[in-house]
């Protein structure tokens, strides 16, 4: 797609603060979006034309589709097959690729596909039942039990100990008829991650950062990360190999794992043996996302091309750009700190702006909800220590809240 301004218009799968983030990204490029998404005025319809319809909606999806020159996502709840079905009767470039999303949404898919390709992944096994996963505790001595299909924010993502209720366990993760799979409890030093794009013969990895979690949600990132340049080096290395394995342009988040021992080498869910480059690395691949991710919100500040400005790009056929860091960068989210849903007011916004190198991102939900992803703040500093960076980033947004002062 040749690159015009006023430029084509992108349809998004998808209307929520990824989606709103996109069209910022899309509007200095000249290009218009449209978001498909079932929630009345959506995080994106403040600055993105909105229809509303479910995402497996057939006729709202063909809608967007007859509107929009591209099409990607920003949510894996899209369907592939429907996708793959506009793409040729309107015959628009849908990115990333129906397959790669078909290969993402099933966890249990995702892991065989790269552990195939050889990629280092946790091991893992398929389990339909309570007895299968009774089997896998007792084989990995405790396991982190994943639904297959749906889980989100740490949704949908259970640790296992042995003794424990496994028909509850299934019922709480939401396994339902997609079923589950269960994988290994990692003993990681770090957890990683790597958003890197793929363009037309062209990709480009933005640097390794930190993730830091609590209660399964991503709280901070710290970039570049904090571990060792060799560390780094294989991160990004893992994450361009499981790029490889993946089709069409976009964005795509690598989530890892820096694991401090070598390990032997293993049986994969089919019981065969892993390929020895899956064992002893020390880096493996959590979980896979074609899309831009939280771990890159610091890139809009940090970076020289921000991951949405990046997928944007891609998803049009348009050159890369430049995906190194300006400078260290922190970001931390902003978490619905309610007891109760309730309407969205943040106070104590008017300490981060009086910072003067802080970046406050606020994603237009209306209603804040316990551990919700209300928005995001960054800290950018050449000359800072990262480990200050964090601490005052972390400084910042807890002074912020949704909770109302009774005093």
């Amino acid at each position: 797609m040749n690159p015009t301004c006023p430029g084509p218009t992108l349809g998004i799968v998808g209307g929520g603060q990824l989606g709103r983030m996109l069209a910022e990204a899309a509007s200095p490029l000249g290009v218009d979006v449209v978001v498909l998404d079932p929630t009345p005025d959506c995080p994106a319809a403040r600055v993105a034309d909105q229809i509303e319809g479910s995402f497996d909606d057939p006729e709202a999806v063909r809608e967007l589709a007859d509107r929009a020159d591209a099409v990607t996502l920003e949510i894996e709840l899209a369907d592939p097959d429907l996708l793959s079905a506009v793409r040729e009767e309107f015959d628009v470039p849908v990115n990333p690729s129906p397959d790669a999303l078909r290969t993402i949404r099933d966890k249990l898919v995702q892991k065989r596909t790269f552990d195939e390709a050889g990629v280092p992944v946790p091991e893992f096994v398929a389990v339909d039942d309570a007895a299968d996963l009774a089997d896998s505790v007792e084989r990995f001595d405790g396991c982190m039990l994943k639904a297959r299909t749906g889980g989100y924010d740490g949704r949908g993502n259970l640790p296992v100990e042995p003794g424990d209720d496994y028909e509850a366990k299934l019922a709480d993760v939401g396994a339902g008829e997609g079923g589950a799979m269960a994988e290994e409890l990692i003993d990681f030093e770090r957890e990683l991650s790597v958003v890197a794009a793929r363009g037309d013969g062209e990709r480009r990895a933005f640097p390794v950062v930190e993730n830091l979690h609590r209660e399964e949600i991503l709280r901070e990132t710290v970039a570049p990360a904090r571990c060792p340049e060799p560390v780094a080096e294989r991160a990004r290395e893992v994450a361009l190999d499981t790029l490889d394995t993946l089709d069409g342009r976009g964005v795509f988040a690598m989530e890892l794992f820096e694991v401090s021992e070598a390990r032997s080498a293993s049986e994969t869910s089919s019981g065969e043996r892993s390929d020895p480059r899956n064992r002893g690395g020390e880096v493996l691949v959590n979980e896979v996302a074609p899309r831009p991710h939280n771990s890159g919100h610091w890139s809009i500040e940090g970076a020289t091309t921000s991951q949405f400005e990046q997928h944007v790009r891609a998803a049009l056929g348009w050159p890369l750009g430049d995906a190194t860091a300006r400078a260290p960068t922190a970001m931390a989210n902003v978490l619905g700190d309610v007891a109760e849903p309730r309407p969205a007011r943040l106070d104590g916004v008017g300490n981060v702006l009086a910072a003067g190198d802080a970046h406050l991102h606020w994603y237009g939900k209306r209603e804040a909800r316990p551990l919700r992803k209300m928005g995001h703040l960054t800290l950018s500093d050449a000359d800072a220590d990262r480990d200050d960076l964090l601490a005052r980033a972390r400084r910042l947004r807890d002074g912020l809240t949704f909770e109302e002062d009774t005093a």
